[in-house]
């Protein structure tokens, strides 16, 4: 609602209608439309005159804030001001200095209660349960490279079969990867022996052939387990230079597959409980909306998979920084809050060993979008984990055991990030953005879901979910969360996300060392 104000040529708003306030204690708030000066924003405090142009997103000063003072968001602060903020300016990385460990907690302080579980909520979806006991969302046979040298022959059987879909079949799927040789041997070859062994033993992975040149450091012998009794699908290992070379290969792993097809097709979905659904959450392209609607919506939905007895997965290790303590001190134990830390000081130490620092996020994207620092940033991904105790923290690409909460070491970037997730075994990802992504992955769905309603009418052929309502007045947290709840069992079913339809298959494994 609008009125005139006293001023020649201004317009008055009430306060709630043109920002969203966090939390009453915020000495800022998020703009909910663009703003400009000549509009007065009215609020229990009074007038606020809006002094600069400030984008959708980005922050706004709701009370003079002195320099050297803490500038405040979600109740957390997210920096100090380098100089007087005036009521009305435009808040951001100009007038805001960054703050280092604003607010430390011991682990495991806190015990948070579970949610809420609704009674009429479903607790099942149709999936492909394996020999081990795992349960799949999809039914794969998957063309695994050991190394870059047999990357080209993986995409040219796969490609033999185009995007065939079937009955109790999702198709067969190359996994390229430009590592395998190359290596320092250690931690890049044990890293990279993990995450290929965690996508063969996928539970969405029916099938498998791995294909390897012969000389490479990342040898066939790692993974001859899925000839043993023990691996319970249909598997082989082929090596070009044994069977000699590409075009023999070729011919040798198309027929294979065939033969896999035959088996693997029959097989059928059947209703399982979500305790066997690992939900992995990711985000990226992130806005200041995503801390807003997004993220807590997907917390949300994360918290009902839990109580449903599910486990989520919370990766991205540099997207947490300065907020670890919103994990921590929910960890069930102090050895697992002190894992997590280990593993971001871990990651601190591996990027000040490039030069890099914790600012080098946000990335152009973020700040563009109303982000000012990595502080601010991460409070928002973090929500993504919901309200539920952590049970467990694990290295990048490490097996998820057990069921809850868990923390998985990976870097921001989408494509590494979602690599480790699908190897650790989950079978479905959630993925907020706000800026707008198109990424997928080979073996796991990735379901989409927008921070803001205009990036999800710019990109609806990529983004499934809007969560843009929350913003705009027609929808909340926990009815967004619920409705991601019921989409993702869906997703796992086998609907069909809108990366899988367009066919996106990144996979990057995460290189950690020097090119040899």
């Amino acid at each position: 609602m609008t009125n005139s104000g006293n001023g020649p040529g201004n317009v008055r708003f009430l306060l709630r209608d043109k920002v969203i306030l966090l939390s009453p204690g915020d000495n800022v708030a998020v703009a909910r439309h663009d703003l400009r000066p000549g509009f007065e924003l009215t609020g229990p405090e009074g007038i606020i005159p809006v002094r600069d142009e400030i984008s959708a997103g980005h922050k706004v000063a709701l009370c003079a804030i002195p320099a050297n003072s803490r500038i405040t968001k979600y109740a957390h602060i997210i920096g100090e001001a380098r100089r007087l903020i005036q009521p009305g300016e435009w808040v951001h990385t100009h007038n805001i200095r960054p703050v280092q460990d604003p607010d430390r907690h011991g682990p495991a302080a806190d015990r948070p209660a579970p949610p809420e579980f609704d009674a009429a909520l479903p607790r099942t979806f149709l999936g492909y349960r394996r020999p081990d006991g795992s349960v799949g969302t999809r039914n794969y046979i998957a063309i695994v490279a050991t190394g870059s040298c047999s990357s080209h022959v993986c995409g040219a059987i796969a490609s033999e079969f185009g995007r065939v879909r079937a009955d109790g079949f999702d198709g067969v799927v190359a996994i390229p990867h430009a590592e395998g040789c190359g290596h320092h041997e250690g931690s890049d070859t044990r890293q990279l022996e993990r995450t290929l062994k965690g996508i063969i033993v996928s539970p969405n992975v029916g099938a498998v052939i791995v294909v390897a040149l012969g000389c490479e450091e990342n040898r066939l012998s790692k993974y001859r387990f899925v000839q043993d009794v023990g691996y319970g699908r249909p598997a082989a290992l082929l090596e070009i230079q044994n069977i000699g070379g590409t075009l023999k290969t070729i011919s040798e792993g198309v027929r294979k597959t065939g033969e896999m097809i035959e088996v693997v097709r029959n097989l059928r979905r059947a209703e399982e409980s979500v305790e066997h659904l690992r939900v992995g959450l990711n985000c990226g392209g992130s806005d200041a909306f995503s801390g807003i609607s997004a993220n807590p919506a997907l917390g949300y939905a994360s918290d009902l998979i839990i109580a449903a007895g599910g486990t989520s997965v919370l990766a991205e290790t540099p997207e947490i920084f300065g907020a670890e303590q919103l994990l921590t001190r929910r960890a069930v134990d102090s050895n697992t809050g002190t894992k997590l830390v280990r593993f971001v000081r871990r990651y601190q130490e591996y990027a000040e060993g490039f030069g890099a620092t914790t600012e080098s996020n946000p990335s152009q994207g973020n700040l563009a979008g109303g982000i000012s620092n990595i502080l601010e940033k991460s409070l928002g991904p973090v929500m993504k984990g919901g309200i539920t105790m952590l049970a467990n923290a694990v290295d990048y690409a490490e097996p998820v055991r057990g069921t809850g909460l868990v923390f998985m070491n990976t870097p921001s970037y989408d494509p590494v990030s979602l690599t480790g997730l699908a190897a650790g075994g989950v079978n479905v990802i959630a993925f907020t953005t706000g800026r707008g992504t198109a990424i997928g992955s080979p073996v796991v769905p990735v379901l989409k879901i927008s921070s803001n309603t205009p990036v999800f009418l710019t990109m609806h052929d990529n983004i499934d979910l809007n969560a843009g309502d929350i913003i705009d007045g027609s929808s909340d947290i926990r009815e967004k969360g619920t409705e991601i709840y019921r989409h993702l069992l869906r997703v796992a079913s086998g609907e069909l996300t809108k990366s899988e339809l367009l066919g996106h298959h990144e996979f990057v494994p995460w290189r950690i060392g020097p090119v040899m």
